[in-house]
Parts: C-alpha cells; sequence; structure tokens
C-alpha cells in the first residue's frame, strides 16, 4: 500500500466523523492534526490531495450544546451549517502549521449531475490543486438530506477524474 501511495499523482482521503470526531461530541483536533500532518507528508512528496470530510453535525451540536443528536432534519441541517464554521476553521488551522492552505468546498449530487456545475466544480479543484490548495469537500447538508438520512457515506472519489 506504501507503494501505491508513493506513486500516486493524486489522492481522495475520506475521513467519516468517526475519525474526526470525539465519539460524536464535536472535533477531535488531535485526529484532524494528524490528518494533517499525514497529508502534509504526502503533499511533501508531490502529491495532490484531496479531503473529503465528515464532522460538521458533532460540530455544531457541541457549538450549540446539544447532547443528544435530533431526529428533526431541519435540526440536523442547522447544525450542519453552524458545524461547518468549526470544521472548516479547524483544518485551516492545522494545515497552516504545515505551511499549507485548505478551501471549503460544498457539494451536492445535484452538483455532479448536471454537467455545466460538475465541470464548474472540477475546474475548482483543479485550480486549488495546483495553487496547492488542500480541497476540504462535504456534503452541502444544508440544501440536501440524503447524507443525514442515508447510513451510507458519500463516495466522492467516484466521480474525480485522474
Amino acid at each position: 500500500m506504501r507503494n501505491v501511495l508513493t506513486q500516486a499523482k493524486r489522492i481522495v482521503v475520506k475521513v467519516g466523523s468517526s475519525l474526526v470526531t470525539n465519539s460524536g461530541a464535536g472535533l477531535d483536533l488531535n485526529a484532524l492534526n494528524n490528518w494533517a500532518g499525514q497529508i502534509a507528508g504526502l503533499r511533501a512528496n508531490g502529491c495532490e490531495v484531496v479531503l473529503v470530510s465528515s464532522g460538521a453535525i458533532a460540530e455544531g451540536m457541541q457549538r450549540l450544546g446539544w447532547k443528544q443528536r435530533p431526529s428533526a432534519v431541519h435540526e440536523l441541517q442547522a447544525a450542519a451549517a453552524v458545524g461547518q464554521m468549526g470544521l472548516v476553521q479547524a483544518y485551516e488551522s492545522c494545515f497552516r502549521q504545515h505551511g499549507l492552505h485548505a478551501a471549503q468546498v460544498l457539494l451536492t449530487h445535484a452538483d455532479l449531475a448536471d454537467r455545466e456545475r460538475y465541470l464548474n466544480a472540477r475546474s475548482t479543484l483543479r485550480s486549488l490543486l495546483n495553487l496547492r490548495v488542500i480541497p476540504i469537500i462535504n456534503e452541502n447538508d444544508t440544501v440536501v438530506t440524503d447524507e443525514i438520512n442515508s447510513a451510507t457515506t458519500t463516495r466522492w472519489a467516484h466521480w474525480w477524474p485522474t
């Protein structure tokens, strides 16, 4: 596996909520620092890295002081909107320690299904990678509920062309 990583030109890293939160209770900054360090190492070896990260709802719940995950979709969407701010701020801080910048890219499946929107997203991602910025992709939970309602995770890597 290490050989594959050293030869890869571009890697999409997907981290779910359990890998970036404290058991769903806000962000685990040590875990985020660890991910940023590993990604910085890949970047230093010339590999382009796109990060797909969950964690916005858990962070939003902590910021809002909620002890239990709500069942109402509109409350989960509100938590995602609040938490997205903290998620991106935390990643930006972690990557800055490695001399890297991060960018937030919120997408939906509709963005990828529509040819023009797909091409715009692809162009933006390519531009960010050319600028040595780490794109952080998350589902835009404020306008769609696929991720919130689903037990499965989005597989953004399937649409990313080489």
